[in-house]
Formats: structure tokens, C-alpha cells, sequence
């Protein structure tokens, strides 16, 4: 079965413009949280050198890949149907293994991140069985608000991001008014970990293509994908940059950042009640991408499902909304499986594999450009087919230093690139599997 451009949805159940770029800036970040790893292994200048650098080399040309890709192909599964499109359903079918494969781990930050914040409130919520209850409450609600539908999600980043500003904003304010009378000594790091702090970063700023499986449920799709990948950029870059350029300009001791420093920095500057905020954004933080993230990768079970790789159950809707429930439902219950895992090993497996098969799309820009060179393409990345070649040789050399990085190391009590490359291997085989249930669905009467 081939896979269509939309989904069925209205006009007017679309999303426009600012929820697309609300819940891109879910899909891609959610704050500043997550940050202060950078800070502890790479320091103020480090940080901020880093958080320059990477969106140059890592954000900028995926941005500038999506803007194309998307608005040449908006069709519902996005990444998936261009690589699909580009370099033939074996390798589709492997970037869409990748990416479920990486989210697992990916997805399971967000309820960790839940946790520890709501344990701001109240401390007893961090011991016993409540973290479990708590990340599994989370990921319930979750998955009730993407049944309601597209606009409810899209619609609900734009006030969550709203909320998430005002304590950074916060913030900001008090440690430029607090530096003015600060006596500033150098402070060394104690243990700078560069290589680490660009892993991180990468984490930080990758998802840009995720919004493009939900293209079918976009209005007027070739003008907005590109506007929205250059507003998504401009939002977060500056939501990294100006809240530790105030904290490094106030004089803050780098060594003593650990996760969740922000809300320690907000008591330092204003109080229990800016710390409160900060936590309560750091809440927000996790619900937001968790939910906008949710949005884009159901879609890739549905758009399986509607090539023969998975059974039919996985395209049921729900009948009021549209909204794919039961993949919803079945890729909640694969991300409740891993979110008890550390942050750092978190970051680092999705960041392996999750990179490779953005690789794969970058491929999948220059094999259009090469096998369909008169595409109407809204939206072109500049320089003809070298352009098109080079935009994808800096998250490729990031993602080849993370691999270089891993080689020998453990990040937990796992070793992680070990466990990467098993389930890059799996690939193949399901993908054998997957087609045999085609050719099993074809031959039935």
C-alpha cells in the first residue's frame, strides 16, 4: 500500500505557522534544561563557544535539509518517505527503525527530567515507587492530549513555551542587576570533558526533521516548513545562549553546575520563589517535548502500517479526532520501557542512533537531487547538488567524533556503542521480516 500526502484532516484542524514552530521548539529542545551538563564538562566560555559552533555545524544544515525535503514532499511519515523516495524502501525502511529504535531512549529523558523537577516540590516523590508512577502519569496525559488531536498539541507548545520563558526571563534580569556589585575571580574547571560537551549539545539541538511526519496535518506546508525551521533556529540558539552568557557574566562558579542547576541558580538570584518557577519550567520542559515529540513519532508506525511492514491495527483513528491511536498508544507503552536509565546514557544512545539515520536523510537530499532533478522544489538548499552535498559533511563529522568517542568507553553499567550496534544490525533482519509480511499480505485472496 502507498502512503498519501495527508491524513484526512481538515483545513481548519491544521496546524499553522506558530504551532509548528512552538512544538518544533519541543521537538528540538524545550529550554535551556538538559544545558548544564555542557556548562560542568566545557565551562562558560566552553559552553557558549560550543552552543555556536554545533548549531553551525549540527542545526543549521538539518534546518536547511527539512526546508527542502518537506516542502518538496510534505507527505504524512516525512523523513521516512524521503529516504524512502530517494535511496528505495530497504533504507526507508532502516531510517525508520533508527529513528524508533534512538526514540526509545530519547523519550525516556522526559519523564526522568518530569521526575526531578516535580521532586523540587515535594521530595518525597523522588523515593520508592514514585518516580515509576509519576513517569508512567506522565506519559499517560501525554498520550491522552495527541488522541485529542494535532491543533491541541500544536496549541498547547505555544502556552507551555510562553510559561517556560517568563522564569528565564527571570532570571536573566537578576544576574545582570546582582553582577554589577560581584567581585569575579577566574575560576579553572576541575574536569573538562570537551568531547562530552558536544554530545550533549548535539542532543540538545537535534530533531529538526521530526516535524515533518506530521506534513499531511500542516497548512500550506511548502511555505511553512522553511519558515518554520528559520524561526525554530533563531528561538532556541538564543534560548541557550542569553540565559548562560547572564549566569557566566554573574560570576557563577561553572564547577559547581550539575543536572538541574538552573533551579539552584534561581534561588542563588531570587529567591525560593524564582527556584520554584525554574523547577516548575523544568516540568513543563519535559511535558512539552515529550508531547510534541509523541506527535511526530507515532506517525512512523501508521506510515509503516500503510506499506505492509506492520499490521493493520497500527492505522486504526480515532473517529472524532484522526489521530492514529493506536500507534499512539503502542509507542507510549515502548517508550514506559527505558526512562529509569541515566541522563548522560540516555543522551548518548540516542544521539548514536538517532544521528545515523538523520545521515541517512541528508543522503536521501543528494540522491533526489541526483535521481530527480526537476522535483518542484519550493524551497532549494543554495549551491546546486555541491551545496546539497555539503551541508551534510558537519553532522556527519559529529557523528563520526560521538561513534569515535564511544569506542572504548561505558557510559553506565552498559557499554552503549556495543548495544547501538546491535540494534543497527537488527535492521536488516526486520526489514526481512517486514517484507515477507508484505508478500504474505499480497498473495491472501
Amino acid at each position: 500500500m502507498k502512503s498519501g500526502r495527508g491524513n484526512g484532516l481538515g483545513n481548519s484542524r491544521k496546524l499553522a505557522l506558530l504551532p509548528l514552530i512552538a512544538a518544533t521548539f519541543f521537538m528540538v529542545s524545550g529550554g535551556p534544561y538538559g544545558t548544564e551538563e555542557v556548562v560542568d564538562k566545557a565551562g562558560y566560555a566552553g559552553a557558549l563557544l560550543i552552543f555556536l559552533i554545533v548549531p553551525l555545524l549540527w542545526s543549521l544544515p538539518s534546518a536547511l535539509m527539512v526546508s527542502e525535503l518537506a516542502s518538496a514532499l510534505p507527505e504524512e511519515g516525512g523523513f521516512y518517505q524521503w529516504v524512502k523516495r530517494g535511496m528505495g524502501p530497504f533504507w526507508g525502511f532502516q531510517e525508520a527503525w533508527l529513528t524508533l529504535a534512538g526514540s526509545v531512549f530519547d523519550m525516556a529523558l522526559y519523564p526522568t527530567l518530569f521526575v526531578y523537577y516535580i521532586a523540587h516540590f515535594i521530595p518525597s516523590l523522588a523515593r520508592g515507587h514514585w518516580p515509576a508512577l509519576l513517569g508512567l502519569g506522565m506519559i499517560f496525559v501525554c498520550t491522552v492530549w495527541n488522541i485529542f488531536g494535532t491543533r491541541a498539541v500544536g496549541e498547547g507548545s505555544i502556552v507551555m513555551a510562553l510559561v517556560l520563558f517568563v522564569p528565564f526571563l527571570a532570571l536573566i534580569a537578576l544576574t545582570f542587576s546582582a553582577s554589577g556589585s560581584a567581585e569575579r575571580s577566574p575560576m579553572a574547571l576541575g574536569h573538562a570533558d570537551w568531547l562530552g560537551a558536544v554530545l550533549i549539545a548535539m542532543w540538545n539541538l537535534m530533531g529538526w526533521d521530526n516535524p515533518s511526519t506530521i506534513a499531511g496535518e500542516v497548512r500550506n506546508p511548502q511555505r511553512t516548513y522553511p519558515l518554520t525551521m528559520a524561526g525554530a533556529l533563531l528561538l532556541i540558539v538564543v534560548t541557550y545562549l542569553a540565559p548562560i552568557g547572564a549566569v557566566a557574566h554573574a560570576g557563577i562558579d561553572p564547577n559547581s553546575w550539575t543536572t538541574g542547576g538552573w533551579v539552584d541558580l534561581g534561588r542563588h538570584f531570587g529567591g525560593e520563589g524564582l527556584a520554584m518557577a525554574l523547577a516548575a519550567g523544568g516540568v513543563i520542559g519535559a511535558i512539552g517535548s515529550f508531547n510534541a515529540l509523541m506527535l511526530s513519532l507515532s506517525r512512523l508506525p501508521l506510515v509503516m502500517t500503510m506499506d505492509g511492514y506492520l499490521p493493520r491495527v497500527f492505522a486504526r483513528k480515532h473517529p472524532k479526532t484522526g489521530m492514529p491511536w493506536v500507534a499512539i498508544v503502542a509507542c507510549a507503552f515502548g517508550w514506559a520501557v527505558a526512562f529509569r536509565l541515566g541522563f548522560v546514557a540516555l543522551a548518548v544512545m540516542d544521539v548514536l542512533l538517532t544521528g545515523l539515520s538523520v545521515l541517512l536523510e541528508f543522503w536521501a537530499l543528494v540522491a533526489l537531487r541526483v535521481h530527480e532533478p526537476n522535483l518542484p522544489r519550493p524551497y532549494r538548499v543554495p549551491g546546486g547538488l555541491t551545496g546539497a552535498i555539503a551541508i551534510g559533511i558537519g553532522p556527519a563529522s559529529l557523528i563520526a567524533l560521538a561513534f569515535l568517542r564511544n569506542w572504548t568507553e561505558h557510559t553506565t553499567h552498559f557499554d552503549a556503542l556495543s548495544l547501538c550496534l546491535l540494534l543497527i544490525a537488527l535492521g536488516p533482519i526486520l526489514y526481512g521480516v517486514g517484507r515477507a509480511r508484505q508478500r504474505h499480505a499480497i498473495a491472501r485472496p
